[in-house]
């Protein structure tokens, strides 16, 4: 069963650094994906950045590029998000997922597939 935990969640000022850590247990995927969702209130959830676990190949949505940076421990099973120069538009809860398929509707946060965390909530004011 696989369980995903997410931390580092928090409160920051625009222009602040935050930086999400997401545990995964039971998961054994030699390929697949690894990824940071969000959704902001009102909003459907969007993908924020994905990596591939087979290799370097990542994807931001355009709004972080610059600013994020995912990144994954493979020997730890831990993915983590690296977000700097925050802005109160980045404000949302958000949620670490795995997948095997990696499809494009997963990327993009429309697809329920593969297992999620409960989230964590980013407040940029």
């Amino acid at each position: 069963h696989v369980q995903l935990v997410e931390s580092g969640g928090g409160s920051v000022q625009a222009g602040g650094s935050l930086r999400l850590s997401c545990t995964a247990s039971g998961y054994t995927y030699s390929s697949g994906c690894m990824g940071w969702f969000r959704q902001r209130p009102g909003q459907e959830r969007e993908g924020v950045a994905v990596i591939w676990t087979g290799g370097d190949k990542t994807y931001y949505t355009d709004t972080v590029k610059g600013r994020f940076t995912i990144s994954q421990d493979k020997a730890k099973n831990m993915l983590s998000l690296q977000m700097n120069s925050l802005k109160p538009e980045d404000t949302a809860k958000y949620y670490c997922a795995v997948d095997r398929l990696c499809l494009p509707d997963w990327v993009g946060g429309k697809s329920d597939l593969g297992y999620w965390g409960q989230g964590t909530q980013v407040t940029v004011s």
